[in-house]
């Protein structure tokens, strides 16, 4: 971003005023490209200060110094005509370019920066979000300026009868490379979870405060949100949502992501059906397997009664070999996701957070 242009500034509640980006004030909102307009009587809020807010945006970033300025343009004009106090949670994610400095830029009393140590996933910094939000709903969206601040009015208005709403982009403005396998991904989610939603990638959501409150986010979980929130007896809505083309940054998204969703599937579907259960995961396979067990060792034992030698058998060593083995396999893992999800799953490292420092933390 050009540093040396002129900015074009309006005092809330006052006349505009005109200067660069340094000359803000705690009651001034920058604009880029073109003035932001609000109503008279507005004023910005301070609610870090007066109190907790009615609604939380959070924004996951990452590397996405080209579209922060524009993405802060479009909230302010959504946010300036709605009668919710608000507050926006930026989440930066490691970014290694100018990310950080250009939330940093904006002097605005609601805006909240969380910063991470390193980059940790996008699981992580919606996590983090969430704990760190103090509104009475929240919405989440990405800071590619691909989800549309407008449609923020829309998803407070169906969470009326909704605990969560999520986003349905069914005009993507992704390439095919992106679009086909992730349609064949919602369908196999849709048909495992019984979640009836058309698009679990969405980052575009909205829910009740009590809704991410309870729900335990790590490894790639965010694109099962809707199941979890499902699982948890909360009930899921959906609302079609425009989706814009990139236009700055690229994409952090690629190919292994298919193949980590797969195996966090397979996941979410064991803590949906047997975390409090586990025992009826683990006496299936027990009993197949030691059904299985008993049915080889009748038929050595006959062998064995008829004179044959069965200690040098290849099917009984394989038998014992796949038997003792596979069991241990699928019993560790299970049992391990099952305490990874139990514990506290903070697995990060926040740099800075400007409400800890201007609350004196």
């Amino acid at each position: 971003m050009d540093r040396n242009i002129s900015y074009t500034f309006q005092v809330l509640g006052g006349d505009a005023t005109y200067g660069s980006k340094g000359q803000l004030k705690n009651r001034e909102i920058y604009t880029i490209g073109s003035p932001t307009y609000f109503p008279e009587d507005y004023s910005i809020q301070n609610n870090y200060i007066s109190g907790k807010p009615d609604l939380s945006i959070i924004i996951p970033v990452y590397n996405e110094e080209g579209n922060i300025a524009e993405l802060y343009e479009k909230l302010c004009s959504i946010l300036s005509v709605l009668n919710e106090t608000y507050e926006i949670i930026f989440v930066d994610d490691g970014s290694i370019d100018n990310t950080f400095r250009e939330i940093k830029a904006i002097q605005d009393n609601n805006i909240r920066i969380v910063r991470f140590q390193r980059n940790y996933g996008k699981a992580a910094a919606l996590s983090c979000g969430f704990k760190k939000s103090r509104g009475d709903f929240v919405i989440t969206l990405d800071g590619d300026l691909q989800d549309d601040p407008k449609e923020i009015p829309r998803f407070l208005d169906k969470l009326k009868d909704f605990d969560m709403v999520s986003g349905w982009k069914v005009k993507r403005q992704d390439p095919i490379s992106k679009t086909f396998p992730s349609k064949c991904f919602n369908k196999l989610t849709r048909f495992i979870t019984g979640v009836k939603i058309n698009d679990f990638n969405c980052g575009y959501k909205g829910y009740r405060k009590e809704v991410v409150k309870n729900i335990n986010l790590y490894g790639e979980f965010h694109r099962y949100i809707p199941a979890l929130a499902h699982w948890k007896g909360y009930t899921v809505g959906e609302i079609e949502v425009e989706h814009h083309p990139r236009i700055h940054g690229k994409s952090k998204y690629g190919v292994e992501r298919l193949l980590k969703g797969c195996l966090d599937l397979i996941t979410v579907t064991f803590l949906m059906l047997y975390k409090k259960r586990p025992l009826h995961m683990f006496g299936g396979i027990g009993f197949v397997l030691g059904f299985s067990g008993i049915a080889i060792s009748m038929y050595l034992l006959m062998l064995w009664a008829t004179g044959t030698k069965i200690g040098d058998r290849p099917l009984l060593m394989l038998g014992i070999l796949l038997t003792v083995i596979g069991a241990q396999f699928v019993s560790l893992g299970l049992i391990g996701e099952l305490i990874t999800n139990s514990r506290n799953n903070d697995d990060y490292i926040i740099k800075f957070d400007s409400y800890e420092l201007e609350n004196g933390r």
